[in-house]
């Protein structure tokens, strides 16, 4: 029937697109004159040929409308600033189907247009309420429980649903990378904190499902189907035809994902409960039995506008807005309640009435609570660490027995072995780890029986197996989306980006998604995981931009991340356990950057010194957070700050310094780049006559500009000092890449300006 009278009454041009939504739905069940059913049982179909039972409807028509009426809430709300979030899930309700032939130990990953499903989920667990739980959210309460008040997301720790944050797309690759891991975890005997038979649920848009970050988890999925490697992913593509602005071609997503080779696509009507529902069971189930990536394509709509602030009158026609009005799932829900005899005129109206009093109450309550007043209180899960109980993880040392096997005996330990370089000491330390850490895994491009690479992970898959150490698709993207999974079912992921450059490609993986889930969850979550990333300049004999980037400046800029970037050997073994053990003991994610140039390294000063060649530290000893190592200690003439390659660079260049201008210098190393240990870099410059920074980065947002601001902010920016540091470029081929890098003889000119 139609719901908007023709011609449309200039009343109704100039309202509020919410309130027609909200007066059609009245006006459609006050007229509504069709045929009435004999009033279902319990367990009856609720209209014949359906398979959906009548309770079954009737609580999934409730978790429609609170979905409904908290959209409402909040467009009634935001402008009273009781209410700080907009974007609603009018028209996508029929996700709920989705939540209810799932289970609550399934994870999820929601887009922001979840509000049926979450009402549903919230379901299958006793004593949980969907509508206070939400209106604490949409207030940003700081008793909100799923993120404590520090973003609107769909979440929740018993339910299982990992709050999203609102980049597009970019929780797909962990959503695969937790289906991959919940196989991988059973293979290796892990205790799953969920069912065996779980599947991972995400949900988006049909735009989003262009986005480069969506294409990688696709293409991803197919891959594991076609080397056949189980990934029970549902793909929930919530198809309303429309992103932001611009519009879906019609068909477009079933043609692109119906053909597509190693991704099972099911389709069902997202509009239509009674005839949606069996086909939505139809993919659940596969997904869940076959144990392959499923592709759900949902039929939706999208009323009420992108948000609050889209006045979708500006743009589109009024005819064009009333008719996607008119297919309002909600609507044809009344319908269904009316006709099967469930529902009365009257009964539908309470409902919806008693449904947004309710919503309503909840709001104005919440906005009653607490709200987040102090910085302390905004970043307290940003960034958790406990030093003791950390230091006391990385130096535990009770696994002495599990070494020996896989060492090969006392004789054989690393610890008993001669002085090693660099990449030695890596691979020592990561047998060590795996040693430890039973649920540890690697992974990578060309990690396992080639060792990398480097050869730094050579030996690994062969001591550990091809379960915990293992190749994957060329796909940073995919990589870190893989780590997260791992993370998301309790075990240690340590994931390979080949080179620097590379992790750029992938960035959002860490910056949006893994080091933001602890500061969204309220500490809830948490994606514990060392990324080992070789890096950095002064390669010889393989270089160019992709395998010399010196540019870290991406990795600075993600909050509560920690980088730890060694120079030599010992500090590698000591820095990892340290590493390994803030995952473990308190969820961080972190970067191993190691010094390309310097993997090979044995000699410092001369030719054959093997001064660059150091003893493997025994497995009790590890490195504290932002522990810097000092060269010259008590020697004040001139104090050099540096990392990576730059120290054994600066101790050089200090010979130089000496024997020219007769200045004692001290080197310190500062180990830990992310977040830079301002109290200790204060403290090595406060005794200082002159200060040099050495800063193999670039010129603009290097480490070095760290350095410089927290002497500064200490009082001490008084002191002579240069900086010496890369140029803002990106790294030349051959030779001419030493033109734009640091050299010990640019460290000796930049002492000569200080005389």
């Amino acid at each position: 029937m139609s719901l908007i009278p023709n011609p449309i009454p200039a009343r109704m041009k100039g309202l509020n697109r919410a309130e027609i939504c909200d007066v059609n739905f009245v006006e459609f069940v006050k007229a509504w004159d069709g045929r009435v059913n004999a009033r279902p049982s319990a367990d009856a179909p609720i209209l014949d040929g359906s398979e959906l039972n009548a309770q079954g409807f009737r609580e999934l028509f409730e978790s429609q409308l609170i979905s409904r009426h908290l959209d409402l809430m909040a467009r009634v709300l935001r402008v009273q600033n009781k209410v700080f979030y907009t974007i609603g899930s009018s028209g996508h309700e029929g996700n709920a189907m989705v939540a209810r032939l799932t289970r609550h130990t399934d994870p999820a990953f929601l887009h922001y247009r979840s509000g049926g499903f979450m009402a549903e989920r919230f379901r299958k667990l006793p004593g949980m309420d969907p509508v206070m739980d939400s209106a604490l959210s949409f207030a940003a309460s700081a008793e909100d429980p799923a993120s404590g008040g520090r973003h609107k997301v769909w979440g929740s720790k018993p339910l299982w649903v990992l709050p999203q944050t609102s980049t597009i797309a970019s929780h797909l690759p962990k959503a695969l990378g937790t289906a991959v891991a919940i196989e991988a975890a059973k293979r290796l005997n892990h205790a799953l904190p969920i069912p065996g038979d779980s599947i991972a649920i995400c949900s988006f848009g049909d735009a989003s499902a262009n986005h480069a970050t969506a294409q990688t988890a696709f293409n991803a999925a197919a891959w594991t189907a076609y080397q056949k490697l189980p990934a029970p992913v549902l793909f929930v593509c919530e198809d309303n035809g429309i992103g932001i602005s611009v519009k879906t071609p019609g068909g477009w997503i079933a043609n692109r994902f119906r053909n597509m080779d190693g991704l099972d696509y099911f389709a069902a009507d997202g509009l239509d409960l009674a005839s949606g529902y069996a086909d939505v069971q139809r993919a659940v189930e596969h997904c869940r039995t076959t144990r392959r990536p499923t592709f759900l394509h949902l039929r939706t709509t999208r009323i009420m506008g992108h948000a609050g602030t889209d006045f979708e009158i500006e743009w589109r026609s009024i005819e064009e807005l009333c008719a996607v009005e008119a297919t309002d799932p909600l609507l044809r829900s009344a319908a269904i309640a009316l006709e099967s005899g469930l529902m009365s005129k009257d009964d539908v109206l309470a409902l919806y009435e008693a449904t947004r009093k309710r919503c309503f109450a909840a709001a104005e309550e919440a906005d009653r609570r607490p709200k987040i007043e102090t910085l302390e209180h905004v970043i307290a899960p940003l960034a958790p660490y406990t030093p003791a109980k950390v230091q006391a993880e990385a130096k535990r040392a009770d696994y002495a027995e599990r070494r020996l096997d896989v060492f090969g005996g006392e004789a054989k330990l690393p610890e008993n072995q001669p002085p090693r370089h660099l990449a030695i000491q890596i691979n020592n330390a990561l047998h060590d780890i795996f040693a430890k850490y039973p649920d540890t895994l690697l992974f990578g491009e060309d990690v396992a029986q080639k060792g990398g690479v480097y050869t730094v992970t050579k030996g690994l898959q062969k001591a550990f197996g091809a379960r915990r150490v293992f190749n994957t698709l060329l796909d940073e993207t995919m990589i870190l989306g893989m780590a997260q999974g791992f993370a998301n079912v309790g075990m240690l992921p340590i994931p390979e980006i080949q080179y620097l450059a590379y992790f750029h490609n992938a960035c959002d993986q860490i910056r949006g998604e893994a080091a933001s889930l602890q500061f969204f969850s309220n500490n809830q979550y948490a994606n514990p995981m060392v990324v080992r990333i070789a890096g950095l300049g002064y390669q010889r004999g393989f270089g160019g931009h992709f395998h010399n980037d010196n540019s870290i400046t991406a990795l600075r800029d993600i909050p509560g991340l920690v980088v730890g970037c060694p120079s030599r050997g010992d500090d590698a073994a000591t820095m990892l356990r340290t590493l390994t053990a803030l995952a473990k003991v308190d969820g961080r994610v972190s970067v191993f950057l190691e010094p390309i140039a310097l993997y090979m390294t044995k000699d410092l000063y001369e030719p054959g010194d093997g001064q660059w060649l150091t003893s493997y530290p025994k497995p009790d000893d590890a490195m504290p957070l932002g522990e810097g190592r000092v060269y010259g200690e008590g020697n004040d003439d001139l104090v050099i700050f540096t990392y990576g390659n730059g120290v054994p660079m600066s101790l050089r260049a200090a010979r130089a310094i000496e024997s020219r201008h007769g200045w004692k210098a001290r080197v310190v190393d500062l180990r830990w780049l992310v977040p830079l240990n301002a109290e200790y870099i204060r403290e090595q410059a406060k005794t200082a006559r002159r200060i040099l920074i050495v800063d193999e980065g670039r010129h603009s947002a290097g480490v070095g500009e760290g350095v410089l601001t927290a002497i500064a902010e200490g009082g001490y920016g008084a002191r002579p000092f240069q900086r010496v540091v890369g140029v803002d470029t990106y790294t030349p081929l051959a030779g001419a890449a030493f033109l734009v890098i640091p050299s010990d003889d640019d460290i000796v000119a930049a002492a000569d300006r200080l005389s």
